[in-house]
């Protein structure tokens, strides 16, 4: 995926959208939700923990330094769950991955009012970030198998 960007009245150049990567951490048959505290507009949202790569870093280096800095927890990064999912008007790009915790670590909520752990069964009683979507539905058929 790219984007274009168009600098003054010179060419359009090419980017890359910007990768956010989540965390689907999955525990006894269910996945941790976290609680947005911010901002306003989206406070009190569930999603799933992560945030943005760094330069020069891994998708899954910034999953583990994401997870620590969050929720004090550190994690085995797994295979990918969903599909892409394109947020802020094509400029970034969500990229979710199973993971699990380590090392009996349990999440503190850091930077999040909330989290639960959900089943299968009660992925849908939480209101999700609209990123977090697609990924939900992708999710479903790993908790009941698991």
């Amino acid at each position: 995926m790219q984007t274009e960007r168009r600098s003054g009245n010179g060419p359009t150049d090419r980017r890359e959208p910007r990768v956010v990567v989540g965390a689907a951490i999955i525990s006894a048959g269910r996945v941790l939700a976290c609680a947005r505290t911010a901002p306003p507009e989206v406070a009190g949202m569930f999603e799933f923990p992560g945030g943005k790569v760094e330069p020069g870093e891994s998708e899954t280096a910034a999953l583990v330094r994401e997870c620590a800095e969050e929720l004090a927890v550190r994690v085995e990064v797994g295979d990918r769950v969903g599909r892409d999912v394109r947020m802020a008007h094509g400029r970034s790009v969500l990229k979710v991955y199973a993971a699990r915790l380590l090392h009996g670590d349990q999440p503190r909520a850091l930077e999040h009012s909330a989290m639960r752990w959900l089943a299968a069964d009660e992925l849908h009683s939480v209101t999700w970030l609209p990123a977090d979507v697609p990924i939900v539905a992708a999710l479903r058929p790993l908790l009941a198998a698991g």
